[in-house]
């Protein structure tokens, strides 16, 4: 496989948010709607025409001819930064209505949900330093870099455990888990960096800890969203930050949504295999968000770089109907998920487990925790 800019320009499609965004700036109305447009109903469009692309990279590729794929996250946070805060900038001194920056700053979160996040996931995962910086930027410009300790040290060890949040339930509705997520997240993501501190002799405040590394980051560009637009700006900065949380989350509830790893009893589970994620192999949603849709090869090599993630056949892990996009929009309507998403869930069951009779457990997260868990 060649890695060229040519191979690697269809995953800079992301870029085609941004003149979406200064368009919808410049003309108001109802011109933002062409950002959630794109996002997600022109790429599973795309989909539909494009079809599945079920080819594997070769995985020893030097990352020295990956230069034009990490280029892209790169890049991305100071343009996410630009358009948050020279938006913040314009729209406080603009004629547009009050519900037309709503809806500017909603569409932003968007771009910065769909698009910010995921680049910083993929950062974030990364052994250079300035890489892992640029995450945690992408980050606190959502409010949410708790994120960070929260997928690396919970979500990567219990993923379809009852002690993973971000592992929606089966017939739990994306509304509910939402919230549930909201409120456990960083009481969870501080009970790991704890636990981290505890285990090397030093106190949960110890300035080693990254928890003063996010506030002062999230401090820092709230205290930029006031500066440059007053109270009016601060609270856009807000809706921003919450619309791309939102929108991270619909993603997080897709990925694992019913699936559950074999409890071995005492606390413990089986080893994370293929079959504990969702994928997608549909071409356009895995460029628009760099293959995270190859998500079970990405949860056996988390370190391993977009460009060279596997896919897996149906056999190995389960499958979806659509992209993520596409499956976050029925998400969003719960009786079409489940109506869509049950059965799904229960022939997995039956594929990979059919000696489990009873699912009651599973189905509401009450397996027992091993003692001492972060």
């Amino acid at each position: 496989m060649s890695h060229s800019f040519r191979t690697a320009l269809p995953f800079w499609m992301s870029l085609g948010l941004v003149p979406l965004t200064i368009l919808a700036a410049a003309w108001g109305g109802w011109w933002w709607v062409l950002m959630p447009l794109y996002a997600w109903y022109l790429v599973t469009g795309l989909d539909l025409v494009l079809g599945l692309n079920k080819e594997n990279p070769d995985t020893g590729t030097p990352v020295e001819q990956l230069f034009w794929y990490r280029a892209i996250t790169a890049i991305w946070f100071p343009v996410q930064f630009c358009l948050v805060f020279g938006l913040i900038f314009y729209a406080t001194r603009s004629d547009l209505s009050g519900w037309e920056k709503l809806g500017l700053f909603f569409g932003l979160g968007v771009a910065s949900g769909t698009i910010g996040m995921v680049y910083a996931h993929e950062l974030l995962h990364q052994r250079p330093k300035w890489e892992r910086w640029l995450g945690d930027l992408l980050l606190a410009s959502v409010l949410y870099s708790h994120f960070r300790t929260e997928h690396l040290l919970v979500h990567h060890a219990w993923v379809g455990t009852p002690r993973d949040a971000v592992s929606a339930r089966y017939n739990e509705g994306f509304h509910r888990f939402f919230w549930r997520v909201l409120t456990e997240g960083p009481a969870s993501a501080w009970r790991a960096e704890r636990g981290l501190q505890a285990r090397a002799g030093r106190s949960a405040f110890d300035r080693r800890n990254p928890f003063w590394r996010y506030a002062a980051l999230q401090l820092g560009m709230l205290a930029l969203a006031l500066i440059l637009g007053g109270w009016q700006g601060l609270l856009l900065f807000v809706w921003q930050a919450f619309a791309a949380i939102w929108q991270l989350e619909l993603t997080n509830y897709v990925e694992h949504y019913g699936l559950t790893r074999r409890h071995l009893g005492d606390g413990k589970y089986e080893h994370v295999l293929p079959r504990h994620s969702w994928n997608a192999a549909h071409k356009a949603s895995n460029w628009l968000l760099i293959n995270l849709q190859r998500h079970s090869d990405h949860h056996y090599k988390p370190d391993r770089r977009f460009p060279l993630l596997q896919t897996y056949p149906e056999d190995e892990a389960p499958q979806l109907p659509f992209g993520y996009p596409g499956m976050t929009f029925l998400a969003m309507i719960p009786p079409l998920w489940r109506r869509r998403m049950n059965p799904r869930v229960r022939a997995w069951r039956r594929q990979f487990y059919p000696d489990i009779a009873d699912w009651g457990p599973y189905n509401r997260a009450e397996l027992p925790m091993p003692k001492g868990a972060l």
